[in-house]
């Protein structure tokens, strides 16, 4: 993500696009590390009550330094792994494209087979006519010259094949044959004596092919089932490989004048946001906020220093680090809407700055498939259990013309009163009322005291020279106050933003 700062002051414009309190700190020291540094203020501002987010994780190395290549053998090391899993992820997706269209072919042949059982006649007409076909073309064609449709075509057989296609127990074969009364019928004794055997075949076929399908069919699907897993658990290896690839790229300070590629030089840059919302002041007791306000705290980091590697005494290898060290702190105090605004920025600008990989590939893969896995995967049960809610949902819809008519009128109204006016640009945002300013100064106040805390508490925990009253840099303003601090001047935050006289 983008520097939270700038954000801010890009996206609001306004005066709250400013910090209301800001610090700066810095020092070069050759034993100077940045990992200590950043945990004593990370778990010094938690301790304190605040929800610290972390919003950039930036570094670079030098190509001629010993950090670049540890950390690009890392991070190729993750990447190979990472397309290891892919590879077989790839081919289990395209199993089980496959695996889907045959299931659904075994599907419309069985149904053949279904309606072949049927005791309604016309679907049993239907479905022996479908699977008399496939076995002409499938089965019997196999025979060349002696098949049905060569026979028909090219032997003179002219009456073989609808005298099959007619047929459909050896009974009916004979009444073609010999006739209701026995003096001859559609077919002669040649053709008789062809169609025997071979609708004898065909039945015996239709019995065997329908159990064997059946179970492949049934096969199959467990198949499927034990594949979608395959997929989730390749996506689960693969993720942490990927992740870490990414989080190991380096990236920033593009052409910062301090990179030199000869030189052993390590750059970092880290940036934590926190808020606290605001509570309403006692004196406004039972008012209802529309929106939350926040005291917000920033804290950033910037290293640039030289990492080399080191031997100790006991022979183990590391990294030692020193150089200079940049800390900036920025207090500020937004509305709700201002802050998804920032927020909205920022995931903005992290999409248009590199190109998002998703490492969710069973997700993306398998959300598209979704409709014809919870077909084939769900039991009876389930499938029934979904028709009976889908039918209830239906049956509880009001079917009156008026009612229906009356209750999208209503819902029509309660959804314009209620509905929330989307914030695409700071002139959306509504200024704020009396008791919101009143809000946003004591939130402007309290940032700027909380920051000023853990600036001080810092200088003073690690020997640096600091002031020794308390109220140094501050506005301390009573209520009965007159709105002067004790250097003279200055109007306090909750006055001034108040809207009271200070006279």
């Amino acid at each position: 993500m983008g520097d939270i700062k700038e954000v801010i002051g890009k996206t609001l414009k306004g005066k709250w696009a400013k910090p209301v309190s800001s610090f700066k700190m810095t020092f070069d020291s050759q034993q100077a590390q940045l990992e200590p540094i950043y945990y004593w203020l990370l778990d010094f501002v938690q301790d304190m009550g605040w929800d610290m987010e972390k919003l950039v994780d930036n570094f670079t190395a030098s190509p001629g330094s010993g950090q670049f290549s540890e950390m690009s053998m890392k991070a190729t090391k993750m990447q190979e792994e990472g397309m290891k899993i892919l590879g077989g992820l790839n081919q289990v997706v395209k199993s089980v494209l496959n695996l889907i269209y045959d299931l659904k072919e075994f599907e419309l042949r069985l149904a053949h087979y279904d309606d072949a059982g049927s005791d309604d006649g016309k679907k049993k007409e239907e479905g022996l006519l479908a699977l008399k076909q496939i076995w002409l073309d499938n089965v019997d064609l196999k025979r060349g010259r002696g098949s049905v449709h060569q026979m028909s075509a090219e032997l003179g057989f002219t009456t073989l094949r609808e005298a099959f296609m007619m047929s459909s127990s050896q009974e009916e074969l004979k009444e073609m044959n010999k006739g209701k009364d026995g003096e001859g019928g559609l077919i002669n004794d040649q053709v008789y004596r062809v169609l025997v055997p071979r609708l004898s075949e065909f039945l015996k076929w239709a019995d065997y092919s329908e159990k064997e399908l059946r179970k492949r069919f049934s096969i199959e699907k467990n198949y499927l089932k034990s594949q979608v897993e395959t997929i989730k658990l390749y996506s689960a290896w693969m993720k942490p490989y990927l992740k870490a690839a990414e989080d190991l790229r380096q990236r920033g300070f593009d052409k910062n004048a301090s990179l030199v590629n000869a030189f052993s030089t390590s750059m970092f840059e880290l940036q934590i946001f926190g808020k606290q919302p605001m509570k309403v002041p006692e004196k406004f007791h039972g008012y209802k906020l529309k929106r939350d306000y926040f005291q917000c705290v920033m804290i950033g980091f910037k290293y640039r220093g030289h990492v080399s590697q080191r031997v100790t005494q006991k022979g183990d290898m590391g990294f030692g680090m020193g150089g200079r060290i940049d800390m900036t702190f920025d207090a500020f105090a937004l509305n709700e809407e201002e802050y998804k605004l920032v927020r909205d920025e920022l995931d903005k600008s992290d999409v248009d700055d590199s190109m998002i990989f998703s490492a969710d590939v069973a997700g993306d893969a398998l959300a598209d498939l979704k409709e014809d896995l919870d077909y084939f995967l769900k039991s009876d049960a389930d499938k029934a259990k979904d028709e009976a809610k889908n039918k209830k949902e239906e049956v509880s819809q009001d079917i009156n013309p008026f009612g229906a008519l009356f209750g999208l009128f209503k819902g029509g109204v309660e959804k314009v009163k209620g509905e929330k006016k989307e914030i695409g640009s700071v002139k959306d945002i509504k200024s704020d009322n009396y008791v919101e300013r009143v809000i946003r100064a004591e939130a402007s106040e309290a940032a700027g005291g909380s920051l000023y805390t853990v600036y001080d508490i810092y200088k003073k925990a690690h020997g640096m020279a600091s002031a020794p009253g308390e109220g140094f840099n501050r506005l301390e303003v009573d209520e009965g106050d007159t709105g002067k601090d004790k250097a003279g001047g200055k109007v306090g935050f909750w006055k001034m933003f108040s809207g009271e006289s200070t006279n």
